[in-house]
């Protein structure tokens, strides 16, 4: 009231409407703080793909999309091609009997169907891999639900392999480590079956995912074979912590070359 008296009714009227503009600008503009700086929240998502179905290369794109909006978030993408879509028409350069395998294993624990494209987030959840507005939807819930377990790696390249070093905080008897080799982008000419004439491009490919048990062991190393025409600012290793009877995925990592 003191301030009232000195300055004038109008005044301090005015002087209030600058000091509540000022305070609700601020309080509106405060960043927003991502969700899985809060709980450490992170999203792993698995597609099951082939060059062979028609129905993939738009979640093929959605992929590439989520690699670059979530470039600086714990999102960490792979790209299983299965190989049962071969006998169709297509042999698919990229697609292997243990990327199926891994798909039968979700489809075990997951109690789903088998098909293409089909996406895991976080071994918990399967959908359909170019649902876009679902996809977005499970990730942000991934952020909210998830605590990643603390995966140590370091990878060096020598004259004819990869050597990933290794190590997490415990052993657990139900748990297992995947280490994954991972393209981060190629493309291919397809010339039969379903995508006949197609430039199809592909983000993320999982060439070879190496199983190490974590009953007894914490710390370790394991290797890959060098690929051709090896570039490292085209590859990155992915690392896993998978409960074997659940199927969840309790801890990830990436490491860069």
């Amino acid at each position: 009231m003191i301030l009232k008296n000195l300055i004038g009714t109008a005044a301090f009227v005015a002087l209030m409407f600058i000091i509540s503009a000022f305070v609700y600008k601020n309080k509106t503009e405060e960043p927003h703080q991502n969700l899985s700086s809060k709980n450490n929240g992170f999203a792993v998502l698995e597609l099951f793909t082939s060059e062979g179905c028609s129905s993939c290369p738009p979640a093929d794109a959605l992929m590439g999309e989520i690699e670059k909006e979530y470039k600086d978030k714990p999102v960490y993408i792979l790209s299983y091609h299965v190989d049962y879509w071969n006998h169709l028409g297509w042999k698919d350069k990229f697609s292997s009997a243990e990327n199926s395998q891994r798909q039968q294993q979700y489809s075990r624990t997951l109690r789903s169907q088998i098909y293409t494209p089909q996406l895991v987030i976080n071994g918990k959840k399967e959908l359909v891999g170019s649902d876009q507005n679902a996809v977005e939807s499970a990730i942000q819930n991934a952020f909210s639900n998830s605590n990643n377990a603390k995966i140590d790696m370091e990878v060096k390249v020598l004259s004819k392999e990869i050597t990933v070093n290794y190590k997490i905080a415990e052993t657990n008897p139900q748990h297992q480590l995947l280490i994954t080799l991972v393209e981060k982008k190629s493309s291919s000419n397809v010339m039969k079956g379903e995508n006949e004439g197609r430039h199809l491009q592909h983000w993320q490919i999982a060439h070879q995912q190496n199983q190490i048990s974590l009953k007894s062991m914490s710390e370790g190393a394991t290797s890959f074979p060098l690929p051709q025409n090896f570039n490292p600012n085209d590859w990155e290793v992915i690392g896993l912590i998978q409960n074997t009877k659940s199927g969840e995925i309790l801890g990830s990592a990436k490491v860069l070359f």
